[in-house]
């Protein structure tokens, strides 16, 4: 076992035992303290955990690697994620958490009907497998390079630690080890971050120092026959720019996952200063990926140029275990970069290298230390469970408490009803491991998926059900369905999944950005068949009215 893998299994084996431990001590017997954590979490520690609930593998595996690989295009996804932030921090935290239920299908019954609650608890399911499929192979990418374990096993142990924790402590449980979590990733994320930028600019910030090389990064980018590092629209067209970045902000505005961690503070006060905690702790990570991409990209070209096959660096052998790096001795292929990989002619061979492992390979690219090595492939981790914990929990509770509770047994005890949503959970894991192992795509994309299905079923629903009192429960279901059914079927006619073969895109828009019109087609036919239909009771516009216009009272009490 090398020196790296010994530091790797030392920051894994702790980090694992503090979250089985913080579960341990948060274990709960009532579904409340399952479902919301009691409604009794501290602000900056919601924050926390939003962070870290947000902040999945994507974010911190694959986000620097897109923005390494496309270049100004790869702002997409920083724009996106941050932006939708700031939609569902102002339309939508607080007025969910005045309304006070557990789930967002349970807020949609309620303003709307139980048939357009099961269809949104039908929807948060596929959301969330669509997401938690991304967080399995982030983190079986993670022990097939750092502990040389097959991604198969990998991907089964991380789904094992999670089901242990977020089972015992439900949301209370899943929570305080979010906040744990945060702590590891944000960690593991700034040290490698600080040390590239004070090696290779003198100056340890890396969100000022990384302008300093993109002049030299471009030369070495025209070197390779590829475009500027700076240059607009060169990966994809302005079109599906705007798109992507409008799915992916609509799209984290209606994650069940994010928007029920608003559910378990104490007050809609609490609710709004757990969204500027969260801000600050992911602007931490956020502003700081586009310095790594541009750091490890530079590293990467300067390291493998002009270099035979035998003198490639060693970080390109240590990857080869994982499939994600290959060398081909004959250079027949002209440099060429896509989403989820880059061709680099490296002397006399041809180097392959997946946008996946550059964050987890920058610290080896620009030769830090063993120990920081290893703390990274910690901070992954922490990234792919935190997610994985809360999406399986909105699987859970979806199963539970707005599908079973309402319609097989609605009688169901505390006990009862805590042991199906551990079931749902158990049988979610093992869903999760299968298609972790065989993921239809790479990590950010997979989870581009999963917006773009959330941009275009609960985004406009739950606007609209808070700020259009006329929107009812035929146009909200057909709304969602249409949003649906438009936004997969384009997904699959575009990719290579379930047996299809891929097709081109359509006026140049990608499945990722295709979220965008579907909730379009979403907004367009619920306030069409709302206004051809009867409007809402008086009673549940007056509760409209209630959860937009809190009262002085209710905004300290609630």
């Amino acid at each position: 076992m090398s020196e790296t893998q010994v530091w790797a299994l030392v920051f894994v084996a702790l980090s694992f035992g503090v979250y089985i431990y913080i579960a341990w001590r948060s274990r709960v017997r009532e579904t409340k303290g399952f479902f919301v954590a009691e409604q009794n979490v501290p602000a900056v520690a919601n924050g926390a955990a939003v962070a870290a609930d947000w902040m999945s593998a994507a974010s911190f595996i694959s986000m620097a690697g897109l923005i390494a690989f496309l270049g100004s295009d790869g702002s997409i996804y920083l724009m996106g994620w941050t932006g939708g932030y700031v939609l569902l921090a102002l339309l939508l935290a607080p007025y969910l958490r005045k309304w006070g239920k557990f789930t967002v299908p349970e807020f949609v019954g309620d303003r709307f009907s139980e048939t357009v609650r099961s269809v949104a608890a039908v929807v948060a399911i596929i959301v969330s497998f669509t997401y938690v499929v991304g967080q399995m192979a982030g983190g079986g990418i993670v022990f097939a390079r750092f502990l040389e374990i097959p991604q198969a096993g990998g991907v089964a142990i991380a789904a094992a630690v999670i089901f242990t924790y977020a089972v015992f402590g439900g949301m209370k449980g899943i929570t305080w080890t979010q906040v744990a979590q945060y702590t590891v990733l944000i960690v593991a994320y700034l040290i490698p971050a600080w040390a590239v930028a004070n090696t290779m600019t003198g100056i340890p910030i890396p969100q000022v120092s990384f302008g300093q090389i993109l002049a030299e990064l471009n030369e070495l980018q025209a070197e390779f026959g590829l475009d500027q590092y700076t240059q607009a629209f060169t990966a994809r067209p302005q079109i599906d720019v705007f798109l992507v970045t409008m799915a992916l902000m609509i799209g984290t505005a209606g994650l069940p996952h994010v928007i029920i961690r608003f559910y378990t503070t104490k007050s809609v006060r609490g609710s709004r200063w757990s969204a500027l905690w969260a801000l600050v702790f992911i602007a931490l990570l956020y502003t700081t990926a586009p310095a790594v991409g541009a750091f490890t990209k530079f590293n990467l070209l300067d390291g493998v140029q002009g270099q035979a096959v035998d003198a490639l660096p060693q970080w390109v052998q240590n990857w080869q275990a994982t499939g994600l790096v290959s060398v081909s001795e004959t250079s027949e292929t002209v440099n060429s970069v896509t989403n989820n990989a880059a061709v680099f002619a490296a002397g006399d061979a041809d180097l392959l290298v997946n946008n996946d492992i550059l964050v987890l390979a920058s610290p080896e690219i620009a030769g830090l230390p063993a120990p920081i090595v290893g703390l990274v492939a910690a901070g992954g981790l922490a990234a792919a469970m935190s997610t994985a914990a809360g999406l399986l929990l909105v699987i859970s509770s979806s199963v539970s408490h707005d599908l079973y509770f309402r319609y097989v047994d609605h009688h169901a005890s505390e006990a009862r009803r805590l042991g199906v949503s551990r079931i749902a959970m158990g049988l979610a894991v093992l869903v999760a491991i299968y298609f972790g192992i065989n993921p239809p795509a790479f990590v950010a994309q997979v989870v581009a998926f999963a917006f773009g299905l959330a941009a275009s079923t609960f985004f406009p629903i739950l606007v609209l059900g808070v700020f259009w009192k006329r929107a009812n429960a035929t146009g909200a279901v057909s709304g969602m369905i249409a949003g649906l059914a438009f936004t997969a079927t384009y997904m699959i006619y575009t990719l290579e999944v379930f047996g299809t073969s891929a097709n081109p895109h359509i006026l140049g828009i990608s499945p990722e950005g295709i979220g965008t019109i579907g909730a379009v087609v979403n907004l367009v036919v619920t306030v069409v068949v709302s206004l051809a239909t009867r409007p809402p009771s008086e009673e549940v516009q007056e509760m409209v009215e209630q959860i937009r216009y809190p009262s002085e009272r209710e905004e300290t009490h609630a």
